[in-house]
């Protein structure tokens, strides 16, 4: 009773109270914010077990990150940073790019005006190790011929399908036709695999969950990993952070707080 804790849920925290099951909680570290605890978690868990445990990262090897710039994007680039000599590709809008190489993007690239996959081959013409996709449909199969000779794929989203604020059908059924197929036989001649990631269904495995949480604490605590927030709004807000995000001006997380942060808390930052 009264520990400052960090949650886990799958949905249910856009409130004021909520209940969790104590399991699904850990403590803060010393000196971390609630605004940090907010964006560690969900993120860092995520890239954390996509390039480790799926991806098997290790020195000397490329990595091409997808929205580079968003929460999993920032996380994921960090994380690369712990592991020595490790090159990165991230995609992401032409206003990010200088942000994105003093966080460590050895080649940042534009996927609005570029092709990536031209553009990762202009430098690796082999391809990478390890993809991070979080887009779906036909930028799968882009990722998986992307990848060299046993490189893995981790697929962990369909961001395709999220076109702007309201359900787009016809993005929706592209993305679904498009989407990658591939059977068992045919990997055996690739040298590669494709894995598949849902934080959101790990919700028995405490001890997964819980020994790569104790992992990033202790990165946390040495200085290695810093969760970036992109802005605080306020619930009544809500739509504006939303929004945000929906318009890619994000570069980080974008939380959600009860109440409108402090004057004071505002200076401090400042």
């Amino acid at each position: 009773v009264g520990d400052k804790v960090m949650v886990l849920a799958r949905s249910g925290l856009w409130q004021e109270v909520v209940n969790v099951p104590a399991s699904q909680t850990f403590p803060m570290p010393e000196g971390m914010s609630f605004e940090e605890a907010a964006a560690l978690l969900v993120n860092y868990i995520t890239a954390y077990m996509i390039l480790f445990d799926f991806g098997n990262l290790r020195p000397n090897q490329s990595v091409l990150i997808h929205m580079a710039a968003g929460g999993v994007g920032t996380a994921a680039i960090q994380l690369c940073k712990t592991v020595e000599n490790v090159t990165i590709f991230g995609t992401a809008s032409a206003s990010k790019h200088e942000s994105l190489k003093e966080s460590g993007v050895a080649h940042p690239i534009d996927y609005r005006t570029m092709d990536y996959a031209e553009e990762v081959r202009k430098i690796s013409p082999k391809g990478v190790d390890i993809v991070l996709d979080p887009l779906g449909g036909s930028d799968t199969s882009k990722a998986f011929n992307l990848l060299k000779p046993m490189g893995k794929l981790i697929t962990y989203g369909v961001a395709n399908l999220l076109t702007g604020q309201k359900k787009n059908l016809m993005a929706m059924a592209k993305t679904w036709w498009n989407q990658f197929s591939i059977n068992a036989l045919q990997l055996l001649h690739h040298n590669k695999a494709v894995c598949g990631y849902h934080l959101g269904y790990m919700d028995e495995e405490f001890e997964l969950v819980g020994g790569v949480v104790a992992k990033l604490i202790n990165l946390y605590t040495q200085g290695k990993i810093k969760p970036k927030i992109d802005s605080v709004w306020p619930f009544d807000q809500v739509a504006d952070a939303m929004r945000q995000m929906q318009e890619k001006k994000n570069v980080g997380k974008v939380i959600l707080v009860p109440e409108a942060p402090k004057e004071e808390s505002k200076k401090e930052e400042n």
